[in-house]
């Protein structure tokens, strides 16, 4: 019962813009020193910026921590194909 709830929220927290830490993550589809794509509980959810490593993952809990400079935070609903299409094909050059 505790982990169904946890599995439910999903929170972000940036420190600075160096840190972001965030919780209701499923997994980390890709990431690189400048992009995190990451499936959350609300959807897929990328991460740009310079510098960016993960400091933290535990998939079992739902929760990533990266550092570095953070520059944008885009969600990626499910239901905006054309746009998420787009999205995708820019992480994934």
């Amino acid at each position: 019962m505790g982990r169904e709830r946890q599995n439910n929220d999903h929170d972000i927290t940036l420190r600075g813009r160096k840190q972001l830490d965030i919780t209701g993550v499923k997994q980390v589809d890709s990431f690189d020193n400048e992009e995190f794509l990451l499936e959350t509980v609300m959807g897929y959810l990328a991460v740009r910026g310079q510098n960016l490593h993960m400091k933290n993952l535990n998939v079992e809990q739902g929760n990533v921590s990266i550092e570095g400079k953070i520059h944008d935070l885009i969600y990626v609903d499910e239901n905006q194909q054309g746009k998420s299409k787009g999205l995708f094909g820019k992480l994934f050059k």
